[in-house]
């Protein structure tokens, strides 16, 4: 039966995409993509404090992520949620930070020795989503271009349709295979798309999915990259080359847009660690002139880990007691290094240049 964009696709082929896939321009492309993420694994490195990475950009990755699903929120209200002991921050950056949670639970899992599977899928979309979350069934899920009033397409539907598809996802991510990794990436990408297993948050799974899967097949340590940049940059592109697959079948299309956008966001995500780098080294001298009473290097890394510092950060942290963390965070904000503002009940501590630095 012949594909219909208004009806239930069904018939969606199971995967490994057809023999040939591997043209000669996408091995060329995997190459560059390659080397790209073999650059910024080793940037990452260069940074002595992992957490710094672990909690900057993947927040940078959450919200635009979520702006893909029209929830916007901005960079201070974001931070501000994620140090709101209260619960008094904008529902779109709790939101946002949902996704944050949610891919750091991936991660963790991954750690733990897991590898990717529908119950891990499944409590990734229920994180990000705050609620129990369950594969379709026959709900008349459509997906429209609403500007042209049309549909673009239809998933398929029914639970044991949508779980057999799964199980051949995961068993495609996770065998053996003669494939080049960023090519089963690519592939498998398109495929829960065209799947579409959740009521809502499928989007943003898929997205974290991608990442993990390249911390699974060992070609990052940890999850840093930045691809919803890309794909918001794209976005017509995006969309455009996720339906020349399933109405023409041109998968090499969608595969070098794919392998573009990994080899451009790791250069580029590359090109923010090293500024991140240079700037805490830049922090740390200027603390250490001006402030050698109170400098540490494990004071100076707390405030890029903790973007937005409270006091009880830096007591968690072993620092110092409470008395003395509030006199030193005081100190750093009379040289300039942060900018405190009342929270709440309590005061807030911001690193201006880092969060400069990470909003272009």
């Amino acid at each position: 039966m012949a594909y219909r964009n208004n009806q239930p696709y069904n018939e969606l082929p199971l995967l490994p995409p057809p023999d040939g896939i591997e043209t000669a321009a996408v091995l060329r492309r995997c190459i560059t993509a390659r080397e790209a993420l073999a650059e910024l694994r080793w940037a990452g490195k260069l940074v002595p404090n992992q957490a710094i990475l672990i909690n900057a950009i993947p927040l940078q990755e959450a919200r635009l992520s979520s702006e893909i699903e029209n929830i916007v929120t901005t960079q201070d209200a974001l931070y501000r949620a994620a140090v709101d002991a209260e619960g008094q921050s904008d529902p779109a950056a709790r939101e946002v930070l949902r996704y944050r949670t949610a891919l750091r639970r991936g991660y963790e899992a991954l750690l733990a020795g897991q590898r990717i599977s529908i119950d891990l899928m499944l409590d990734l979309c229920a994180t990000i989503r705050a609620s129990d979350a369950n594969l379709r069934d026959q709900e008349p899920i459509l997906i429209e271009d609403v500007a042209a009033r049309a549909a673009i397409y239809t998933p398929p539907r029914g639970r044991a349709r949508i779980v057999g598809l799964l199980q051949n996802l995961v068993a495609f991510l996770n065998e053996a295979s003669a494939l080049d990794p960023l090519v089963r990436l690519a592939a498998a990408h398109y495929q829960f798309e065209a799947i579409h297993p959740f009521v809502d948050g499928n989007g943003r799974t898929g997205r974290i999915l991608n990442v993990l899967y390249l911390i699974q097949e060992r070609l990052l340590e940890i999850p840093v990259l930045y691809l919803s940049r890309y794909i918001i940059q794209t976005k017509q592109a995006y969309y455009r080359r996720l339906r020349a697959v399933t109405e023409q079948g041109d998968w090499q299309g969608w595969l070098l847009y794919m392998l573009e956008g990994i080899e451009q966001t790791a250069r580029w995500t590359t090109g923010r660690i090293e500024a991140i780098r240079a700037l805490i080294d830049a922090t740390a001298e200027r603390v250490r002139a001006e402030l050698p009473g109170i400098y540490s290097p494990e004071l100076v890394e707390l405030v890029f880990v903790q973007p937005y510092c409270k006091i009880g950060f830096v007591v968690e942290a072993g620092i110092a007691q409470r008395n003395a963390a509030s006199r030193y965070l005081r100190e750093l904000e009379r040289i300039g290094v942060l900018q405190g503002e009342r929270v709440g009940r309590e005061m807030v501590y911001r690193n201006p240049a880092l969060l400069e630095l990470l909003s272009t």
